[in-house]
């Protein structure tokens, strides 16, 4: 069997369960947002030294599979949707307080573009925020989403943010946007 199966020629897709939708169906945006971010992720993975960064990105993508499959399921699917639960959130939570615990992490604005792989954290991140924007314009439509799902994806932008913060600590780099002696507002780090 081949995967050029030409279903899709005429501009629709299937959804989990079999319904086809317009390939412009923002259930197909939302979900595709997701699949983006974890290309992105897997991406920043697989320029990342540091081994226990990789292997929290890669539990992270393992979990955006299943989120990803939660928008792709609609209600109307005779396909269960997997759930996101209050533990994904939960894990993520627990994981940004470890890393903000770190000695000298950043806790300010920083300047994309200091490390590498530190980079490739802030692209995902973005793209991250992006997801969190559809699936919020997703549910504003009328859709019924899983709750944690939006949380979930507030949740790792801010960890997205403190990888690439963490890399930076561990390179010795500062990518402060502001030098220290220099006064202003404080502002959300990670958007």
């Amino acid at each position: 069997m081949s995967i050029a199966t030409t279903r899709g020629d005429s501009g629709q897709t299937g959804l989990a369960g079999g319904i086809r939708v317009s390939k412009a169906d923002l259930r197909v945006e939302t979900y595709g947002s997701i699949d983006e971010l974890n290309t992105f992720l897997g991406f920043a993975r697989s320029i990342c030294h540091n081994q226990e960064i990789a292997t929290w990105t890669e539990e992270i993508q393992r979990t955006l599979f299943r989120v990803g499959s939660a928008l792709a399921t609609p209600p109307e699917s005779q396909k269960k949707a997997p759930i996101i639960t209050s533990e994904d959130v939960e894990h993520l939570t627990k994981l940004v307080h470890q890393i903000e615990a770190t000695e000298g992490i950043l806790s300010d604005w920083s300047l994309p573009g200091a490390h590498t792989e530190s980079a490739a954290y802030e692209i995902a991140r973005t793209v991250c925020r992006r997801a969190e924007r559809n699936v919020v314009r997703f549910i504003e439509s009328g859709a019924t989403v899983q709750p944690e799902v939006v949380a979930y994806l507030n949740r790792l932008s801010d960890l997205i943010w403190l990888f690439g913060r963490l890399i930076e600590v561990n390179a010795g780099i500062d990518a402060r946007l502001r030098p220290e002696d220099k006064a202003g507002p404080r502002w959300s780090r990670a958007w």
